[in-house]
């Protein structure tokens, strides 16, 4: 049986040493044969890490994976979770510094008790992440909602979920043509394929950018 940590840092910024250090300590006094650590320093919202996925592919059942926090090993809960069951199923034991269950000592234990005392706790760690990533889902529905129901409010509804239909700089070159009466509002909204309702919602923004430039022209 290896032992294996991993450690992470969002940025080149913030230092490795700590968190490598820890796993060293950890490991001398329980006197763990600590094969390697692997390290990245990237951004912990994407799980394809060149370091990370070099260590899934050295990893063997039986094995055991060390890491400080569970967030070191990544930042997207609901894929933390597919990691977890996928350690899981390949019979790799993860122990996490910052949960101390994930710690016990089973080598004085007899293997079949060890073992199913090791598929217990890492089912548990796995049952409670599971509602941490359903609770943020429903959290992050629940902040959708309000904020469809506050557009709602302000009277902002009709612009929601919808494209813009062009950029204001393109509007600005094209109703510069208005303003000099070569061509009327609705001949200019049926030759850009916008609606009424969608031409005048640009105008407004235009007038707003440009209020300075009609108020000295007045």
């Amino acid at each position: 049986m290896a032992t294996y940590g991993y450690h992470r840092t969002s940025t080149k910024d913030q230092h490795l040493d700590r968190g490598v250090l820890e796993i060293r300590n950890y490991c001398r006094e329980n006197n763990m044969d600590l094969l390697d650590i692997f390290t990245d320093q990237l951004t912990g919202k994407k799980f394809d890490r060149p370091e990370y996925q070099f260590l899934k592919k050295r990893i063997q059942p039986g094995d055991v994976l060390l890491i400080t926090e569970l967030d070191r090993l990544g930042r997207n809960k609901q894929q933390i979770l597919k990691e977890l069951e996928y350690y899981r199923d390949r019979k790799v034991r993860v122990m996490i510094l910052e949960i101390p269950t994930t710690l016990m000592d089973f080598s004085n234990w007899d293997n079949k008790l060890a073992a199913l005392i090791m598929e217990t706790i890492n089912n548990l760690l796995i049952e409670v992440y599971a509602v941490f990533a359903e609770a943020e889902i429903e959290k992050k529905e629940k902040r959708q909602r309000e904020g469809i129901e506050a557009k709602k409010i302000r009277g902002e509804w009709g612009d929601y979920g919808r494209p813009n239909a062009m950029d204001d700089r393109s509007f600005a070159q094209a109703f510069e043509r208005v303003l000099n009466k070569e061509i009327s509002p609705t001949e200019l909204s049926r030759e850009l394929g916008i609606s009424s309702a969608t031409f005048y919602r640009y105008r407004a923004r235009y007038l707003k950018e440009h209020q300075d430039k009609f108020q000295s022209e007045k």
